[in-house]
C-alpha cells in the first residue's frame, strides 16, 4: 500500500525570485482556520499578489505566462517561518509538483516530502539560470529526473541535489507515511496494546 512512485516531473516552470519567502507569505494565517485543505490552493501568495497589484506589478502565481507551471524555482531559505503544513498544501493544490531552490526550512521540506512534492537544491547561479530560462521561454517544458537529480530545460541538462533519504522515498513510494501505517496496521495495534496510556487508561 505504498504511495505512488515519483520518478519524473514534467511541466512548465514558475520563477519566484527572492530570499526568505516564509510560510505566512505562501499562505496567510487567516486561511489556517480551514478544516480541510480543499480550495486552499487559490489563496497561495494572496497577500503578496494584492500588494504587487497595488503597485501595478504582477506576481508569478497570477502571471498568465506561468499559469500552468508545475516546477517552482525559488531562492534561499524558501518556506521559512512557522511550520504550518498549509503552506506546501496550498502550493500542491495550486499545481506545483516540484520545487528547486537554494535552501529550505527543514520542517517545510519534510512537509513537502509527505505530499510527494520533491524539493531539490542548487546554488544561486543555477537557480538564477533556471529562472532566466523560464522567464524567457515560459511555455517551454522542463523535465526533472528524480533518480538522476537533474532537470532538463530544452537541450540543457542541469544537475541538482536532493537528500538521499527523500529521494529514496519518492522512488519506492514510502513518502506516504499514512499508507505505511495502514500497511502495517497489525504491528501498530500490537505496539498500541503495550502502551499503558492507550490500553489501560484509567
Amino acid at each position: 500500500m505504498a504511495g505512488e512512485i515519483v520518478s519524473t516531473i514534467t511541466g512548465s516552470g514558475i520563477p519566484l525570485r527572492g530570499n526568505d519567502i516564509d510560510t505566512d507569505r505562501i499562505i496567510p494565517a487567516r486561511f489556517l482556520k480551514c478544516v480541510t485543505f480543499d480550495g486552499i490552493g487559490e489563496h497561495a501568495f494572496e497577500d503578496d499578489i494584492k500588494g504587487l497589484a497595488e503597485k501595478g506589478e504582477v506576481h508569478p502565481f497570477v502571471d498568465e505566462r506561468f499559469a500552468n507551471g508545475a516546477i517552482l524555482v525559488a531562492n534561499k531559505n524558501f518556506g521559512c517561518g512557522s511550520s504550518r503544513e498549509h503552506a506546501p498544501q496550498s502550493l500542491k493544490r495550486w499545481g506545483v509538483e516540484a520545487i528547486v531552490a537554494e535552501s529550505y526550512s527543514e520542517i517545510f521540506y519534510g512537509n513537502c516530502v509527505s505530499l510527494a512534492m520533491p524539493c531539490f537544491t542548487a546554488d544561486h547561479d543555477t537557480c538564477a539560470r533556471l529562472q532566466d530560462i523560464i522567464e524567457s521561454e515560459p511555455a517551454s517544458e522542463l523535465r526533472i529526473d528524480v533518480a538522476e537529480a537533474a532537470i532538463q530545460a530544452g537541450e540543457e541538462t542541469i544537475q541538482l541535489e536532493i537528500q538521499a533519504g527523500a529521494q529514496g522515498q519518492f522512488l519506492d513510494g514510502s513518502w506516504d507515511a499514512r499508507a505505511g501505517l495502514l500497511e502495517n496496521l497489525k504491528g501498530v495495534k500490537q505496539v498500541a496494546s503495550k502502551l499503558p496510556y492507550v490500553s489501560n487508561y484509567a
